[in-house]
C-alpha cells in the first residue's frame, strides 16, 4: 500500500507548503530536482517565487550555476556567490526574507548529508513547522542509499542535523544516461519499503524523459506520487 501524501496519492508541486526545503545525499540529484520543481512551480503558480542556493559544501553542481535561468523564470534568486566568479561559504542576509514574507513561495536547496543541513541551524526562529516540507531526494544507486537500511540511516541522520522530519521522498534513482524505466521501479519498490517503514509518503518520482524512453504509462502507474519528467539544467551533454 502507498503512503498517501496530505491525504492523496498524487498532487501538484501547488499543493506542498509554502517553504520547501530539498536535502539528499551527495550525488542524489538533488539540485537538479530542486531546479526543475522550481520550473515547475513557477509554470503552475501565479505567487512570487524565491529560490534559495544554501549548498555552502559542495562546490560542484550548484544551483548558482544556473542563476540566469532560474531568474529567467520570474523567480527571485538567492545565493553565497559575491560578485562575479566569486564564492565563499556564507549565505547572504536576504536569505531570512522569504521565510517572513509570506507572499512567496520559497524555495530551499541544501548540501548534501547531514553537514549540509547544518546551515539551517541560524534559520530556526523563522521556520514554521506548519508551513514547511523538508523533502529527501533518493537515488537507489548511490553507494549511501543503496539499501533500506542506509536510506533510513540517511535520513535519520538529515533529521538529527536539520531539527526537521522528513514529510516527504523523492525516488530519483537514475543511472545518468544509462537509466532505464526498470531502474526508476527499482528505486520505487526499495523506497516504498522505506515509506511503510517510517510512515513518510513518497511524494514525487522523476526521471529524463529523453533518456528513460522505454517508460510506458503502464509502468508509470506503479510509480508513487506526482510523476516529474526532469530536463537536465546542472549536467552538460558531456556528462
Amino acid at each position: 500500500m502507498k503512503i498517501a501524501c496530505n491525504g492523496k496519492e498524487n498532487g501538484m508541486v501547488t499543493d506542498d507548503k509554502r517553504v520547501r526545503i530539498i536535502s539528499g545525499h551527495y550525488g542524489s540529484g538533488k539540485t537538479e530536482f530542486a531546479v526543475n520543481y522550481a520550473a515547475l512551480l513557477a509554470r503552475q503558480s501565479d505567487r512570487k517565487i524565491a529560490f534559495a542556493d544554501m549548498d555552502i559544501v559542495n562546490v560542484y553542481f550548484r544551483s548558482r550555476e544556473v542563476r540566469d535561468k532560474i531568474m529567467a523564470m520570474g523567480i527571485r534568486m538567492i545565493d553565497s556567490s559575491i560578485g562575479a566568479g566569486a564564492d565563499v561559504p556564507a549565505i547572504p542576509a536576504e536569505s531570512y526574507a522569504p521565510f517572513e514574507d509570506k507572499s512567496y513561495e520559497y524555495i530551499i536547496d541544501l548540501g548534501g548529508n547531514d553537514v549540509g543541513t547544518i546551515v539551517l541551524g541560524r534559520y530556526r526562529q523563522w521556520i514554521d513547522l506548519d508551513e514547511t516540507d523538508f523533502f529527501m531526494v533518493v537515488n537507489i544507486f548511490r553507494p549511501d542509499t543503496n539499501s533500506v537500511e542506509k536510506i533510513l540511516a540517511a535520513k535519520e541522520s538529515l533529521e538529527v542535523a536539520s531539527g526537521l522530519k522528513v514529510t516527504g521522498f523523492i525516488n530519483n534513482s537514475n543511472l545518468v544516461r544509462e537509466t532505464t524505466a526498470a531502474d526508476v521501479l527499482e528505486g520505487e519498490s526499495m523506497l516504498a519499503q522505506v515509506s511503510q517503514i517510517c510512515q513518510v509518503p513518497i511524494r514525487y518520482t522523476t526521471y529524463v524523459e529523453e533518456i528513460v524512453t522505454d517508460m510506458t504509462e503502464e509502468k508509470k502507474e506503479q510509480l508513487s506520487g506526482e510523476v516529474i519528467p526532469l530536463t537536465y539544467f546542472m549536467r552538460e551533454v558531456w556528462m
